[in-house]
């Protein structure tokens, strides 16, 4: 049976053009998907889905093939418009404000902030919501690991994380997954570009306990919150309003094991995911 490739639909979003696009420049260079896999160290199936736009092209794949087909950026460029579309209206202003903020403080009670997730917490902690296919799954799941490729550029963004004690002791999928999560934590907990500190139970309610807050800081010196409850999240811009979770922040810092008793207190959560 002779195969025929889907008809795509290019201009539907702009994943859809990044798949159009593929399959543009592949079938220019008399590529077949087979091919093509092997140059990009990818599978026929993955490249076949990112054609027909059933799946968001994985963070590393835009530059294999700006390199596989001598684009530029070309690529690069689809992909960063890709994968804002991947957020609800409402957050994608924040994504803007975080791709480009030079500061990044974070709070996290319930669970890690994404740019501290390891892929496979990231998507135990998705697998919980019951509104979202396991196809959906997958696609946030790379849209958060997206977020943190900027950390690992030549000019990554300074991060202070404040992770809530409950985080570390609540297990999230298998032993392996938190202790794989735990120790990504704990590399970052005192690096030139991170810091991470625990709040820990001892220090008893605080204000922003049971939600998450990020302050973001951007390169002309403004300041954005962005706070985040349990079905939607809000984004402050007004100096006022940002001012005032800057201070509820703070407190919380203060409050906050010092560096050195976080990595300890990590470890120690860790001991408690061996197999």
């Amino acid at each position: 049976m002779t195969f025929k490739p889907q008809p795509l639909t290019p201009y539907l979003s702009a994943r859809h053009y990044f798949g159009s696009e593929q399959r543009r420049h592949r079938e220019r260079a008399g590529l077949s998907l087979v091919q093509l896999a092997d140059i990009v160290n990818s599978s026929k199936s993955a490249l076949a889905r990112i054609e027909t736009a059933d799946l968001m092209p994985p963070p590393d794949i835009p530059n294999r093939l700006d390199m596989a087909f001598g684009t530029d950026d070309h690529f690069h460029g689809l992909y960063e418009l890709a994968r804002r579309e991947i957020h609800p209206d409402q957050y994608k202003r924040y994504m803007d404000f975080e791709f480009r903020a030079e500061v990044i403080e974070q709070y996290g009670a319930q669970a890690l902030p994404g740019l501290l997730q390891t892929e496979e917490y990231a998507r135990e902690l998705l697998r919980c919501r019951d509104d979202l296919s396991s196809e959906q799954v997958e696609e946030r799941v790379t849209a958060r690991m997206s977020r943190q490729v900027r950390l690992r550029s030549d000019d990554p963004p300074f991060r202070w994380a404040i992770i809530d004690e409950s985080v570390l002791l609540r297990p999230l999928g298998s032993p392996a997954c938190m202790r794989e999560q735990l120790a990504s934590l704990l590399g970052q907990v005192d690096t030139p570009n991170s810091k991470v500190q625990v709040m820990p139970f001892s220090a008893g309610l605080h204000r922003l306990l049971g939600g998450a807050l990020t302050l973001l800081t951007l390169p002309d010196g403004t300041w954005v919150a962005y706070e985040e409850g349990f079905e939607a999240g809000h984004l402050y811009e007004d100096p006022a309003a940002v001012k005032k979770w800057r201070r509820q922040y703070e407190v919380l810092r203060a409050n906050s094991l010092t560096l050195d008793e976080s990595a300890e207190r990590i470890r120690t959560a860790m001991e408690g995911y061996r197999p």
